[in-house]
């Protein structure tokens, strides 16, 4: 950026005459400081900003209810129902199941899937100052989130014999170690080609008041990262999409890092998916309690949505079917299987995803330079959900899986009520007992087991891989 390109007049020229204020201490600032701010306002889309508070000030909410119009009105509530062209547990015969598998792996083999991971979040609740993906969580192994990602991964290529691309979204905080992370440990044994690293977008606080732009010090503006419906932004913006379709990448397999137990490119979903004809898919699994927190995935005037569970009343949440299970029983567990060309379709689309509005306390500068710290929420900050792709798809599916066999996010550090490294850690040793009892072995009671992908990537491999009977006494790290 040459200094002709910091001058006032091209600010003035990317900045609307209402937020001239975002540089009001122009001549204050160094040349460094000069640049980074200017990186900050050129990236700001002022016009969605405008369109979404057109409307100021806003309520800072309170009840149930005025929590709830977030998502829909409160005359729409009692209209909740189960998601429709829902997959049950109950209706996976093994006709289906094989027929599905067959479709998803045939997808995979053919080079039209790719995988993106969600690890823009740091491990500041698990007590780990680092970006979540590297926090250790192999029962027996130690291995790390993001290897055990990889792994799974790199165990789908060798089980269908074709590269698979994985995509990373990171955040502001966490794009730095992330990258460096994986620059000093070969890319965990993917190709460079396999792997790309983008980071998400950002959005800045807006006071709630008068909607003005806040500005965390006098040479930067206050951002927040957008959220994962970030990831269509993201994306477009590297020029992925156009690579893809150069490519024959056809489906994206979404998850988030903080969820081991997850199948990277799972073909049954993916074959699910196509079956359906399905242009947004989304794997769930019955909710143990009406409260979990969860989104809730249900049918809201005849689409699939998922409505988080701070949103839902829970008088709606506790309803239940006359045989006494509940209403709303789907979980949202964050994995998804998305069609490339129905993400196109909405980077367009300022309805597919729209912003979600969050009251919080930020601490700003005023203007004249001195910083103020709010003693209750003051300003808003904006994100999008990625699973509001789902209502805006012209068919969507959701597909019920096991807990125990999907689901076991790490959130929370040791002594929480769940989500714990050790609640995680019994789940991929429960699995993988699992499998190994139901290949004839014999494992004793409190004895540790963890299974390498590229050792065995589900339990038919792992039946081929003892032919006759064994014991296991100790602990175990088959790779």
């Amino acid at each position: 950026m040459s200094q002709r390109d910091l001058s006032l007049q091209t600010l003035r020229s990317l900045c609307p005459s209402e937020h001239h204020y975002l540089f009001s201490h122009w001549d204050e600032l160094d040349e460094s400081q000069r640049r980074g701010l200017y990186e900050q306002i050129s990236q700001i889309d002022f016009e969605g900003l405008r369109r979404e508070f057109g409307s100021l000030p806003v309520s800072e909410g309170g009840s149930e209810e005025r929590m709830a119009r977030s998502v829909c009105g409160t005359s729409q509530l009692a209209d909740l129902a189960e998601p429709p062209e829902a997959v049950r547990l109950s209706e996976r015969t093994p006709q289906l199941l094989a027929e599905a598998n067959l479709e998803g792996s045939r997808a995979i083999s053919a080079g039209e899937v790719a995988m993106v991971l969600v690890a823009g979040g740091q491990g500041t609740r698990l007590g780990f100052d680092q970006p979540k993906g590297m926090y250790s969580i192999g029962p027996v192994s130690g291995r790390t989130l993001f290897q055990m990602h990889v792994d799974s991964l790199r165990g789908a290529m060798k089980k269908f014999g074709v590269s698979i691309p994985l995509l990373i979204m990171t955040g502001p905080s966490t794009d730095g170690p992330t990258r460096e992370y994986f620059a000093k440990r070969g890319n965990l044994g993917l190709s460079d080609q396999e792997l790309m690293i983008f980071q998400q977008g950002t959005m800045p606080a807006v006071d709630a008041k008068t909607g003005r732009i806040l500005m965390e010090s006098t040479s930067s503006i206050a951002l927040s990262p957008d959220g994962h419906g970030g990831i269509v932004r993201a994306l477009a913006k590297t020029g992925w999409f156009e690579r893809a379709e150069q490519r024959g990448i056809k489906h994206l397999f979404y998850a988030q890092v903080d969820n081991p137990l997850v199948r990277a490119c799972d073909p049954l979903l993916i074959g699910l998916h196509r079956l359906a004809g399905s242009q947004a898919t989304t794997q769930v699994v019955e909710k143990r309690f009406a409260t979990e927190k969860v989104g809730n995935v249900v049918k809201l005037e005849g689409k699939t949505q998922i409505i988080e569970y701070s949103d839902l009343p829970e008088r709606v949440a506790r309803q239940t079917n006359p045989d006494g299970s509940l209403k709303l029983w789907a979980g949202n567990i964050a994995v998804h299987v998305f069609d490339v060309d129905f993400l196109q379709q909405c980077r367009h689309s300022a309805q597919a995803l729209p912003f979600h509005r969050a009251h919080k306390t930020v601490g700003y500068v005023d203007e004249f330079g001195r910083t103020q710290v709010p003693e209750k929420p003051n300003a808003i900050k904006l994100e999008r959900f990625v699973f509001d792709l789902l209502p805006a798809a012209s068919k969507s599916l959701v597909v019920e899986s096991l807990a125990s066999e999907s689901f076991a996010p790490v959130k929370n550090a040791t002594g929480s009520a769940s989500d714990t490294p050790e609640t995680c850690k019994a789940a991929l040793v429960d699995l993988h007992r699992r499998w190994l009892r139901s290949a004839g072995v014999e494992l004793d009671e409190g004895c540790s087991v963890e299974i390498h992908p590229m050792w065995a990537w589900d339990e038919q491999e792992v039946q081929a891989r003892f032919p006759h009977s064994a014991r296991l006494q100790s602990d175990t790290f088959f790779t």
